[in-house]
């Protein structure tokens, strides 16, 4: 079947459809991973957002169901040069359409992402449809009643749509000694990733998922030993409640730890401000450079918003980390809350596990604050 790649610019590009039938509209934008791209496609992150993969070969070691990061694929749409119809891999489970398909997403094969990324990196995120409607070059009416929805479409109410509904417990899998007490970390779900709360786990934690509007009182009553913020969708700035309860949950001095859009928070949260990037980091090969260490870091990001270092309040934290390609804020070491925080993705998945060291470093600080309050 037929299928058409719209811009917001009026560029139109034909393919081929892959996953199902239909029209949607998002903001194209694209990634540069080479694998993990199930875990692209679940990842709440890229809620709203038509997702174009730079490796030419998709689906070539199929889909599965143990590789998912949440439960359901959050893009709107996906873009491919080719998808693979005959995955080789002893963990796969369906094609890449098949997969599609389950979840109701639209797609197109055929197009060239190469020159596409490179429209993406000139001008910027734009917002774009794929259809199977209609061919635009036969009906420019209908083409440019779409023009006008595509360009008037934003992301908003990101995290209220992605975050769970309800509190959940997760029990540590690994990671403890003989009659030695979990660890329970209260996990902010801001859109978050489920291997966060796996990483948690092996680590010997128990984890509690908590809904993102969850209050300063809620996690109070709940008496966690530390608090994760995890990633997310859209704008940090439209979280307005959140970013005030962010505040109060870290001045009471429990030790915490955010990661992408839990980092973007607590910087607004801190005084400082955010700014849309142009084309945003998403890929598994984004290098950061920490100033502790002097080491580069390879990472991998996914985020179109940015904190800018250089407003955040002296007296209250410090740059901890920058991208080696562009010197945009990667982390924050903060003085006047016991918290870091992060922009890129130390769980990974699917990606370089570099930085996974930092949930070892997390826990140890729960520990050290423990040991200072007399708890065992």
């Amino acid at each position: 079947m037929q299928a058409y790649l719209i811009l917001a610019n009026g560029t139109v590009l034909a393919g081929q459809s892959v996953g199902c039938p239909g029209t949607t509209v998002g903001e194209v934008v694209f990634a540069t991973g080479m694998v993990g791209f199930q875990e692209t496609l679940t990842d709440p992150s890229y809620y709203g957002q038509i997702i174009t993969q730079t490796y030419p070969l998709i689906g070539n070691y199929g889909m599965n169901s143990e590789d998912m990061e949440s439960g359901r694929i959050w893009a709107r749409g996906y873009i491919v040069r080719e998808a693979c119809t005959t995955p080789s891999n002893f963990r796969s489970e369906v094609t890449l359409d098949a997969f599609l398909k389950k979840y109701g997403i639209i797609g197109i094969e055929g197009v060239d992402t190469r020159s596409l990324t490179r429209t993406l990196r000139e001008s910027g995120v734009m917002n774009g449809a794929i259809t199977t409607e209609f061919d635009p070059a036969a009906e420019p009416e209908r083409l440019a009643a779409l023009l006008l929805t595509i360009q008037g479409y934003a992301v908003t109410g990101a995290v209220a749509a992605t975050t769970c509904k309800e509190p959940k417990t997760y029990e540590p899998t690994g990671g403890l000694a003989a009659g030695e007490r979990p660890l329970h970390v209260a996990l902010l779900d801001l859109g978050c990733k489920n291997n966060i709360v796996r990483c948690l786990q092996k680590r010997g934690c128990r984890v509690t998922v908590l809904p993102g509007h969850t209050t300063p009182e809620q996690l109070a009553a709940l008496q966690p030993d530390g608090l994760m913020l995890s990633n997310g969708p859209g704008d940090p700035a439209e979280n307005v409640a959140i970013i005030e309860n962010i505040g109060k949950m870290l001045d009471t001095g429990i030790p915490a730890f955010g990661i992408c859009l839990g980092h973007q928070l607590t910087a607004l949260a801190a005084g400082a401000k955010t700014s849309k990037m142009k084309y945003g980091h998403r890929g598994a090969n984004q290098p950061v450079t920490d100033f502790a260490t002097g080491r580069t870091f390879i990472t991998s990001q996914n985020h179109c918003y940015a904190v800018l270092g250089a407003t955040l309040p002296r007296s209250v934290g410090r740059v901890s980390h920058v991208n080696a390609n562009d010197k945009t804020c990667e982390g924050v070491e903060y003085l006047q809350w016991n918290c870091f925080t992060v922009q890129f993705h130390p769980e990974a998945s699917g990606g370089p596990r570099d930085t996974e060291f930092l949930f070892d470093r997390f826990l140890q600080n729960i520990r050290r604050i423990n040991r200072v309050k007399g708890v065992q």
